[in-house]
């Protein structure tokens, strides 16, 4: 059956292939990309590698090289995502040969590489150079006495869309490792299962899950450094206790404890992604594809 295999890659495109790829993903992930693509954020940052088998795309790995800043470096690094495989297909080497097609195209340019997998990989992804790393959590326990008055904006209507996109792109940096020109990714988050997640802050956009007192902020996005603690007082004094989705610029009044996530087990290579480990370095949760 090997000869029957033809390879594909960045075929978003084509309705077919596109309709084939988002089955295979509903069937393994229960996720869908048809909307991110019909609202047009589905770009060339994130490249499905398929094979085919008749017409069907049986097995994939998408790329999505992005860009970040960290200690005021640009660095290259590549994720990878949507690691799946038919369940007829399996046990036949085919996401080890998509591998191998990324890293013949992204080897020489990347800075890094890294992938989310879950506990039952263990094995598999060090075979191709990753190196397991932990993750850090920082938190902490206000105590805020004032009433709520961050102000939830449900992401219903192209108009909203527009809004939130302009505060991504025109925000400056407002984590130490800080996700650059990707708003695409952060609208999949906001548009789909966190559309009522989004609130709005004097001039800022947050990101955030709030659920009986625990309070997660994903992300900030603003055109100015903004004071975390002011924006960690606009959810009110239901909040006891806030967990950052990423690193803070200043860890100044912050716990932090490694996350224990069993699905999302952070893989990497590369020295620069690597030292990021010692450093306390979280990759943003809206950057994760």
């Amino acid at each position: 059956m090997e000869n029957d295999y033809r390879f594909i890659k960045a075929y978003q495109a084509d309705n077919t292939y596109r309709k084939s790829f988002n089955e295979l993903a509903q069937s393994v992930f229960e996720l869908s990309f048809e909307d991110w693509y019909q609202n047009g954020y589905w770009t060339g940052k994130y490249i499905p590698y398929s094979f085919l088998h008749n017409d069907k795309v049986v097995a994939n790995v998408s790329v999505s090289p992005m860009k970040f800043m960290h200690n005021g470096k640009k660095r290259n690094y590549v994720q990878l995502g949507t690691v799946m495989t038919d369940e007829a297909y399996r046990n036949q080497g085919l996401i080890r040969r998509l591998m191998e097609e990324v890293d013949s195209d992204f080897g020489k340019s990347a800075d890094g590489f890294f992938l989310f997998a879950n506990e039952t990989v263990l094995d598999f992804y060090p075979k191709f150079g990753y190196k397991k790393m932990e993750e850090h959590s920082f938190y902490k326990y206000p105590n805020n006495l004032s009433e709520m008055t961050a102000m939830k904006i449900p992401m219903k209507s192209k108009e909203d869309y527009k809004i939130l996109e302009a505060a991504v792109i025109n925000s400056c940096a407002q984590s130490s490792l800080w996700m650059l020109e990707n708003m695409e990714l952060v609208m999949f988050y906001a548009t789909q299962f966190m559309s009522e997640n989004v609130y709005e802050v004097k001039n800022a956009y947050v990101i955030a899950e709030l659920d009986e007192g625990d309070l997660f902020i994903d992300q900030i996005f603003a055109p100015d450094k903004v004071n975390l603690d002011e924006i960690i007082a606009s959810f009110g004094k239901e909040v006891k206790k806030v967990t950052l989705g990423f690193t803070p610029l200043d860890k100044d009044g912050f716990l932090w404890e490694e996350s224990m996530d069993e699905d999302t087990v952070l893989y990497g290579k590369g020295s620069s992604l690597i030292e990021l480990e010692g450093l306390k370095q979280r990759i943003p949760t809206l950057s994760h594809t």
